[in-house]
């Protein structure tokens, strides 16, 4: 056995044990925080924006909480709001224009969780009006708006927590201590696989927008698509630019985070590349199917794949894959372990699971933002990997596989990336995609003014850092935060 293949057995069969695990411990347990005032003149208001999917899960939680009162669902969707609005014994408020929350002095709290390209600007907004903030990843849609919105919590002193609620389980907190410790040596690579199998959301069409929908009040800061060209409405929008960030955002910032947390990386690093495509499923979509992404942290190179066609393990969610000099450490945010440079188990990791939401109370009540989990200048900056990941895929230009592999073997990087790009090639093979016939876009290497949060080189990088903003939705320059 090569010792190349050799590194790929140890990768696969240690994501194969991860991926088996993951089955056998909740991601979050229901442990509290912080202690739940029983004072209903202690409660705090909770306005919950975005409640057709994750939203739901929000409403639930502070609903538990004898300490919060659930008293506004806000959706553009009038059908999904009210619905939801009437499952719960408060009767909170049904308010589909989310500025109606803002006005309300009554409300405490905002916990957002719609579609990506509201996520910074309601943050913002409800920053400026005093509220408190828990957001969903992606915390926003490009990386501009998100610093923008790490400005206005220090300017308006609001605690705003991001929703990587991996960063709250006890498996990855120990995996943080471990590192933290020294005891897998220095870091040289952390690969992150996202592999979730989607079907065709089907082809472009003219369709009507739903009639329970305030359409102008969905699209915000966004384009408004007349007629639309997807068939679903709801949840779709992720595999357009216009509204999402394709599956790098949609669960890839997950391991991302992760990673960061576990590892203690801070930045956007020194350079990044993307290829990939949206090949093997025949829809209307526009985010890639595949993607692998490099980003060069200069002694650590962290790698994020994606896969939405028919895989191999990790099947569902995510795993993260660190290198060290002492050995690997593996984790799918619910367990975590430690093998040594063999393959052989050193040590399992584990601790307690802190819930996220009350992980959020508890620092709205303390007014100390050191003690969120995920204080929202972490989210941004794991969300902006994702978010310049995702501009190099989107310059990139149809490549064949000599030319990627080229490219790949030029790269200074603490990673086989011509190996990675193999299994990816094979992979697509297993699902009957040749990409001699379809190929693969191969995006630029870009790289990164860290400190200035921009590209160093490219003015059309650049120009992708930010978005033009539908009247009157627009996200505040950094003057005006």
């Amino acid at each position: 056995m090569s010792r190349l293949s050799r590194r790929v057995f140890l990768r696969e069969s240690l994501l194969a044990t991860a991926a088996a695990a993951a089955g056998t411990s909740a991601v979050l347990a229901a442990e509290s925080a912080a202690p739940q005032s029983k004072s209903p003149n202690e409660r705090l208001s909770v306005a919950v924006i975005g409640v057709r999917g994750r939203g739901g899960d929000h409403a639930r939680a502070f609903d538990a909480r004898e300490d919060c009162a659930v008293t506004h669902i806000c959706d553009a969707d009038s059908d999904v709001g009210q619905s939801v609005a009437a499952r719960f014994k408060s009767k909170p408020k049904f308010v589909q224009d989310m500025r109606r929350i803002f006005d309300d002095p009554s409300v405490d709290i905002v916990s957002i969780a719609t579609p990506n390209h509201w996520h910074s600007l309601a943050a913002i907004w409800a920053m400026q009006a005093g509220k408190d903030v828990y957001v969903e990843k992606p915390v926003s849609h490009n990386v501009s708006e998100g610093r923008r919105m790490v400005q206005a919590a220090r300017k308006y002193n609001r605690i705003c927590q991001g929703g990587t609620q991996h960063r709250s389980t006890g498996a990855n907190r120990a995996a943080t201590e471990y590192v933290k410790a020294g005891k897998l040596g220095p870091v040289k690579s952390g690969h992150v696989y996202t592999y979730r199998s989607r079907g065709s959301i089907g082809p472009a069409g003219e369709y009507p927008v739903p009639p329970s929908i305030d359409y102008n009040l969905w699209a915000g800061p966004a384009p408004m698509e007349l007629p639309l060209r997807r068939k679903s409405f709801h949840y779709d929008w992720h595999w357009f630019w216009d509204w999402g960030n394709g599956e790098l955002g949609n669960n890839s910032v997950h391991p991302v985070d992760s990673l960061r947390m576990i590892v203690g990386l801070e930045g956007l690093g020194r350079g990044v590349l993307s290829y990939g495509a949206r090949v093997g499923i025949d829809d209307c979509a526009e985010t890639p199917s595949v993607q692998v992404t490099i980003h060069d942290f200069g002694p650590l190179t962290v790698v994020q794949e994606v896969r939405n066609l028919k895989t191999a393990s990790p099947k569902q969610g995510g795993a993260i894959f660190i290198e060290g000099a002492e050995g690997y450490l593996v984790s799918n945010y619910s367990s975590a372990a430690v093998y040594d440079p063999e393959g052989k188990l050193v040590e399992k990791l584990s601790g307690p699971n802190i819930n996220h939401f009350d992980n959020f109370i508890q620092a709205v009540r303390s007014r100390n933002r050191q003690e969120q989990n995920a204080e929202i200048n972490q989210g941004h900056t794991s969300t902006a990997l994702v978010h310049v990941a995702n501009i190099s895929q989107r310059l990139g230009q149809p490549a064949s596989p000599a030319e990627i592999r080229k490219v790949l073997e030029s790269l200074k990087v603490n990673e086989n990336a011509v190996e990675t790009f193999e299994e990816i090639r094979q992979h697509l093979a297993d699902n009957n995609v040749d990409i001699e016939k379809t190929p693969l876009a191969l995006g630029p290497w870009l790289a990164i003014d860290a400190d200035r949060e921009q590209f160093a080189e490219s003015a059309a990088a650049n120009a992708m850092l930010t978005r033009e903003y539908r009247k009157p939705f627009v996200v505040p320059a950094e003057n005006e935060v």
